[in-house]
């Protein structure tokens, strides 16, 4: 991107012009919660879809919400004399938040929505015109096939790298690939120091835009491609990306398009995440990832994993090839463009995967911690089911479960204490007017929400854990009753009691 393309954009020097706009939005109740009340749900939640014809309807009077809507969010120009009464006008088309268009009218130069922060901020999330949410396809371009380095603004994607991201307080955070600076926003609440880093250097700017309107703190900008722009001797507490994961052939559209052969980018993002961590730091990554034939997904994606980091990987969807492609063709835009060049492209799409054998592609969530450990724990499941945002907590007590079952031998954990976690239920499942169930299932309404068959021992274990008696104690007196040989079910139960740890059912007491 040359200096020419930012051009177009508002000056990222003028903090003082940011901080007044800023006032005035918040002035205005240009909130997410003011759009919530002004819109009405459905159509707040089409403005998600980039479809505006309802936004349009509730915004034809002539409130200062009103203005601003049609103006940041659907870009409509606005009459100049109706935008002072609510913004600095002048200082905003000098610093280039603003147009003059035809007549006595403004228009917006970017687009600007309202995100709320997890403790109730508000924020604003800065991106190209028409392109807030979704692809390139709702920018109102035939699939902005002229600029492929748009900069979009928040999306599922973006939310849900936010939410599963560990919180705790540290000195230093790595936004790689950091776009509209969503990831960086949230990280400068937590972090001491912040580095966001791009190839694009349009979203570069964008993202210092974002902070600057946001209130936030302002992060180091690097421009690069992946690690590059870190400086060898570099390391981080946390490192946050939602690349550019988009397994597709060429690296058409900047946002999406790693530019690398199969899913190579996503693979060198995680093997190279391992030596740029501190001790016990986080990486957390969203990842695309190939079903190839004749190969196991699982063990596709251990070897990622780089030396002496436990890993978490969570497949949440796998798509056949066919259905890939189409996702990624709509998102540019290109169902609504050339018949032929449409199905040029789909074609070129699985040429691609036939020729590497692929036969679906995996999406999913990366976690890797740091560990001092001889032996790193590796995890990799598939849970495409509902789940609790936000997981940053609910991640760290996954790590943090990991320690202590990799510290404790069977001994060791019979001589624990446990307690049954927040929201567990019991079901029993079987037959109507039988004597007994055919199987029992625990299920968490928190969290991942998981649920787990156990038998009448673990049942029976899981409901008495309190932290009061010990796990050996416990098993003792379900022995008792049952009429069983205490040495044995001391013997076979502990592989029960571990996975009822691991997966969060119960947590050690103390």
């Amino acid at each position: 991107m040359t200096d020419s393309g930012l051009a177009s954009l508002p000056a990222s020097d003028r903090p003082d012009v940011a901080a007044r706009l800023r006032d005035a939005l918040l002035a205005a109740s240009f909130t997410a919660d003011g759009l919530l009340e002004l819109l009405g749900a459905p159509a707040y939640a089409a403005l998600a879809r980039s479809e505006t014809v309802p936004a349009l309807r509730a915004t034809r009077g002539d409130t200062p919400l009103e203005t601003l809507v049609r103006l940041f969010l659907l870009q409509q120009p606005v009459p100049h004399a109706r935008v002072a009464a609510v913004l600095p006008v002048e200082e905003a088309v000098d610093a280039g938040w603003l147009t003059r268009v035809s007549g006595d009218e403004v228009a917006a130069t970017v687009d600007v929505r309202p995100y709320g922060g997890p403790d109730g901020e508000d924020w604003f999330i800065v991106s190209d015109l028409g392109c807030a949410v979704g692809g390139a396809g709702g920018s109102g371009q035939q699939g902005r096939q002229a600029d492929t380095a748009v900069v979009l603004g928040v999306g599922g994607a973006s939310t849900t790298l936010a939410g599963i991201t560990v919180r705790t307080p540290v000195a230093s955070a790595l936004d790689l690939g950091t776009g509209s600076g969503i990831q960086a926003l949230h990280a400068a609440q937590h972090a001491t120091r912040v580095t966001a880093t791009d190839l694009n250097p349009r979203a570069l700017h964008i993202t210092a835009l974002t902070l600057a309107l946001s209130g936030a703190r302002v992060a180091d900008l690097r421009e690069g491609s992946l690690f590059e722009p870190v400086r060898d001797e570099e390391t981080f507490d946390l490192i946050v990306s939602n690349p550019p994961f988009v397994i597709s052939p060429g690296a058409r559209l900047t946002y999406r398009d790693g530019g690398m052969s199969g899913d190579d980018l996503c693979r060198s993002l995680v093997q190279q995440a391992g030596e740029r961590l501190n001790e016990g730091g986080f990486a957390q990554f969203l990842a695309n990832w190939q079903h190839v034939a004749g190969e196991d997904w699982q063990d596709r994606l251990r070897s990622w994993v780089p030396r002496g980091c436990d890993a978490w990987i969570v497949q949440r969807e796998v798509q056949d090839i066919t259905q890939y492609a189409e996702l990624w063709l709509r998102d540019a835009g290109d169902h609504r463009g050339n018949p032929a060049e449409y199905q040029a492209r789909y074609d070129a799409w699985l040429d691609e995967f036939e020729a590497r054998k692929v036969k679906a592609v995996g999406f999913g969530w990366i976690t890797l911690r740091r560990t001092g450990s001889a032996e790193p724990v590796v995890t990799v499941e598939e849970w495409p089911h509902p789940v609790e945002q936000p997981l940053g907590d609910t991640i760290l007590a996954h790590f943090e479960r990991i320690d202590y079952l990799r510290g404790h031998d069977d001994a060791a954990l019979l001589e624990g204490h446990f307690r049954l976690t927040a929201e567990v239920v019991q079901e029993q499942v079987g037959l109507p007017g039988a004597e007994d169930p055919e199987h029992v299932v625990l299920r968490q309404h928190r969290g991942m929400r998981r649920a787990t068959k156990v038998d009448t021992v673990g049942a029976g274990f899981a409901g008495v854990c309190d932290g009061t008696l010990s796990a050996g104690r416990i098993l003792d007196a379900i022995a008792q009753l049952m009429g069983e040989d205490p040495v044995r079910l001391r013997d076979r139960t502990p592989a029960q009691i571990r996975l009822l740890v691991e997966q969060g059912f119960l947590e050690p007491a103390g």
